[in-house]
Parts: structure tokens; C-alpha cells; sequence
């Protein structure tokens, strides 16, 4: 069966086996939620963008933009409905796009260009934005211009108001044209693809003690930090780390041109972690991109896995997927029998991802760009909630934002038929699917490993979950959400195993009488 093989991984202990996914496919004539009433939301209306790369930033009353590659950008009070603002590809006029400004001592923009061009053949364009908005309320737009993978450059905008416009500061820091024998920011070494990054893919954050940093970084030698003025918004003198790897500052994780990109770094009072969010593989719809975590005390790390691998040392195995907490990949939730419809949606290479926390609910919410089974290249935006975990890991829910709010069960509302989701630890390339088991009253899951080793209980609070399917255990948390495929509000869980493997659940949306 296809999907026994998806689920079977080498060596990947927290995997569902081959035996455990025969037995899984018990029905259940209860379904979760049945015989149990709530007072859901409405039926959420979501409305679409198409943003590459979203970084989200508040800009206040309420409102949210994301900004992403080729300076693409939308906004949302819900992240559920979306009002396009400016399209891909570099578009004109673009609120976004960087400006000369008075100063005679600013490079002007079109010398940024030609300094990043360097020679290079190809195309010239805008990557990866990232805009944070700061407490003198003005905006730093950090934006990276690339010429190719090795030919790029991250510079600096300023404006008054979110809408423009965005006078440029100059570069920042950039990577090297390899055959002209470009020199490191410290001009002590050629630019090489080994150690040095190619400078894209920025993110500008404060941690804890009020330094303000870039994290950035994509392929080539890894992910890198360096600490910034915020009143200037441009590199901070007289700090050592941004002396570090011939200028590049800070490396958070080393590689030798694999596929890590996208960093983007959260604290979290609740757990007082920083979480250093990245996306493994490559972006296009069959390149396995899939979001992965590390976590640190300091926000400047050593950042590490779940099996305490510090990724600031040197990558040692060719295979990066051992490495990093995947939290998603492409993923398929099969139709269980008795659920309406015939098809059910497929996703594939999620990624690129940021992320923000609520002050006043706690709550957490990462957006990233989703692409689909049978529709190309085509990409939106999509935001889903996110929790903490009893180890300190984050864990994201399996559907979107749907704005719902029952939070809390008792047990006999999770007893019945499951659909179970392992992401394994691979770049997967083509979706993860479910398979089907049944959470019965005393505690066990029918099928779900030989021996009886499935068993699923429900915490003291209504929501913490431990759910251990094929002897592994796994924690996260219960919630409700919308089934957009079956139209209608089920339960569901998102949980962890200790080893950094991701197992959702989702109820079967079967209408009860």
C-alpha cells in the first residue's frame, strides 16, 4: 500500500512501521465530537494571496502585512482574509520598492544594483524581504537583490509609514561573484560557497535584551547574524560577533551548500527559548522544502535539535535531514470512509515561514507560502496556529487559521475514528498521507502498533495530549478546527515525539444525527 511505504522510514524510530499501518485501517461507527455539542465559529471565508517568502509584520489598529520575494506583499486583520497589495515579480509602482534619498554619502539604488551584478548573466531581482516596524514607529525595510545564488546583497529602506516611501541606507552585507575573486566584508578571504553565505533571506528582530539583529542566509556556508544599531538600522560597530567567519558575523548553522534557508528567529516567554525557524530542501513543488526548528537560550545561539545536535559546529553527516525538529512537509489527509466528497486537497513544500506571538492571547501563529498537489508552481499565503509543547518545542496545527475557539474536551468528545499523519524526518517530495485508527474509550488506539502499544490520553486541562502510536510517544495538544475538504469543524491534535518527529491527527468529519 502507498501509504505504508510513505510512512516507513530507515532508521526513523519515530515513524509509524509497515505493521502498524496494515492494522490501522479499523473504522468506527462514533466519531470525535459526536453526541457532543459546541458553539462553533461560522464557516470561515478565506480569502487568498500570493506571497513568496512571507515575513509578517503588525503595523497596527489591528493590521498585518507579509512581505516577500520580488517584493511582493498583502495584508489581513485575520489571517484568514487576505487583500492583495503588490504583485510578484518585481511589479511597478511598488510602495516597497527602494528610493534615493538626499544624502550624497547613500549609495543610490541603481549602483546597489550594479554592485551586486558584478558581471553576473543572470536576471537581476528582489528576494526576500523582511520589514519590521520600530519603536519610534518608523519601518526598516531589509531588502536582499541577487544577481544568482552567489551574487547577492541585503540592504536597508527607511520610512515613516508602512506605505512608503522607502528611502534606501545603503548595503549592508554582501556575498561574492565567485570567478572575479571577491573579497569577505573584511577582505581577508575570496568569497567562497563552503563558509561564506549568500546573502538573502534577512530577518530583523530585537531578543530579550535589546540588541537588534539580522539574522539571513541561504545554502552556500550556512545561516549567520549580526547584531545592528537600531537607530541606524545598519551594522553596529565595535561588536565582535560581527567580525566572526571574515565579517559575516554570527553562525548559527554551518552547511556546505545544502538546502537551509530562510531563518527566522521567536522568542517565547513561556518556554524563554529562541526558536530559529528554517526551511530544508528546495522551493519548487516537488523540491521537498519542509519548515524546521532549532531552539537557544541566547538569541545568538548555539542553537540545537531535539537530539542536542548543535548546528553552529560543523554539519558532519551529508545527510541534513537527520538534523533540525520538522515540524511539516508536504502532507495529504486521505478521505476515511463515511466522510462526503471524493477528493481530498494534497500540499507540498510548505516553507519559508515567519512567525509572531499575541501578546495579550499568548497565542502563536506561523505564516508561510503552501503549494498544492496537481496546480504547479501556484502559491498562497497560508497561517496556522501554533503551541508550545510540555518539552518545549513548538508544534503547529494541521489545518489553517480558522478563527475558531473551543480550546478544551473531555474525553468521551475524542473517542472514535482518527486520521493519523506522521511527517517522518525526510525531504519528502511527495505528500505524507494518513492513515485511519480508532482512539476508543479506554484509552487505547485500536491497530495502531502489534502488542497493543497505541494508547492516547487526554491532560487534566482538556487539551494536552500524549498519544503513542508504534511504542513511540508523542506530546502536543488537542484542538478544533475547520476540515475545509469535508466542510465542517472536527477535532484534531498536533504533537511531537521526543526525537523531533511530527504526528498530527484529525477527527473523521462525519456528520452525526
Amino acid at each position: 500500500m502507498k501509504e505504508m511505504v510513505l510512512f516507513t522510514l530507515a532508521g526513523a524510530a519515530a515513524a509509524l512501521s509497515a505493521a502498524a499501518m496494515a492494522a490501522c485501517g479499523t473504522t468506527s461507527t462514533v466519531m470525535p465530537g459526536a453526541g457532543v455539542s459546541y458553539e462553533d465559529a461560522a464557516a470561515p471565508k478565506f480569502a487568498p494571496a500570493t506571497v513568496h517568502d512571507p515575513s509578517v509584520f503588525p503595523v497596527g489598529d489591528g493590521q498585518f502585512y507579509v512581505i516577500g520575494s520580488h517584493l511582493a506583499s498583502a495584508s489581513t486583520k485575520d489571517f484568514i482574509q487576505w487583500k492583495q497589495l503588490t504583485l510578484d515579480w518585481n511589479s511597478r509602482p511598488n510602495m516597497f520598492y527602494p528610493v534615493d534619498g538626499a544624502d550624497p554619502s547613500v549609495q543610490k539604488v541603481r549602483a546597489q544594483i550594479a554592485d551586486v551584478m558584478r558581471g553576473a548573466q543572470n536576471d537581476l531581482g528582489f528576494f526576500a524581504s523582511d520589514v519590521h516596524r520600530m519603536p519610534n514607529g518608523k519601518f526598516y525595510h531589509y531588502y536582499s537583490i541577487t544577481a544568482s545564488w552567489y551574487c547577492s546583497a541585503i540592504g536597508l529602506a527607511v520610512a515613516d509609514t508602512v506605505e512608503g516611501p522607502y528611502v534606501t541606507r545603503g548595503l549592508i552585507v554582501r556575498s561574492g561573484e565567485a570567478n572575479t575573486g571577491s573579497k569577505s566584508p573584511d577582505g581577508a578571504r575570496a568569497w567562497s560557497q563552503a563558509r561564506h553565505p549568500n546573502c538573502i533571506d534577512p530577518q530583523a528582530f530585537f531578543d530579550e535584551q535589546g540588541h537588534f539583529y539580522l539574522a539571513y542566509g541561504s545554502w552556500s556556508g550556512g545561516i549567520f547574524l549580526l547584531e545592528l544599531d537600531p537607530d541606524t538600522g545598519l551594522l553596529k560597530a565595535g561588536v565582535p560577533g560581527n567580525a566572526e567567519n571574515d565579517g559575516y558575523g554570527v553562525k548559527l548553522i554551518r552547511n556546505n551548500h545544502v538546502g537551509i534557508e530562510g531563518p527566522f528567529i521567536i522568542y517565547s516567554p513561556e518556554s524563554r527559548y529562541y526558536y530559529l525557524f528554517t526551511s530544508f530542501g528546495a522551493l519548487h513543488a516537488e523540491g521537498g522544502y519542509n519548515i524546521r526548528v532549532f531552539r537557544s537560550r541566547d538569541a545568538a545561539g548555539p542553537y540545537e535539535d531535539a537530539a542536542h545536535q548543535n548546528v553552529g559546529a560543523e554539519m558532519k553527516a551529508k545527510d541534513i535531514t537527520q538534523y533540525g525538529v520538522k515540524l511539516m512537509g508536504g502532507y495529504q489527509f486521505r478521505k476515511a470512509a463515511g466522510e462526503s466528497g471524493l477528493m481530498t486537497t494534497g500540499f507540498l513544500s510548505p516553507g519559508h515561514n515567519s512567525a509572531w506571538r499575541d501578546p495579550e492571547s499568548g497565542r502563536y501563529f506561523i505564516l508561510y507560502h503552501q503549494r498544492f498537489v496537481g496546480r504547479g508552481e501556484y502559491h498562497e499565503v497560508r497561517a496556522a496556529e501554533f503551541f508550545i509543547n510540555e518539552d518545549g518545542w513548538p508544534v503547529i496545527a494541521p489545518f489553517r487559521w480558522d478563527g475558531g475557539s473551543v480550546r478544551t474536551f473531555t474525553k468521551e468528545a475524542l473517542v472514535g475514528t482518527w486520521k493519523l499523519l506522521n511527517h517522518g524526518r525526510d525531504n519528502n517530495t511527495t505528500p505524507h498521507e494518513s492513515v485511519t485508527c480508532v482512539f476508543a474509550e479506554d484509552g487505547s488506539i485500536s491497530g495502531a502498533a502489534s502488542g497493543g502499544a497505541g494508547t492516547w490520553s487526554l491532560g487534566a486541562d482538556g487539551k494536552t495530549a500524549h498519544i503513542t502510536v508504534g511504542g513511540v510517544p508523542y506530546k502536543g495538544v488537542f484542538l478544533r478546527q475547520w476540515d475545509g475538504d469535508r466542510g465542517m469543524w472536527v477535532q484534531a491534535f498536533t504533537a511531537l515525539s521526543a526525537d523531533g518527529t511530527a504526528l498530527w491527527g484529525a477527527g473523521a468529519a462525519v456528520k452525526t444525527k
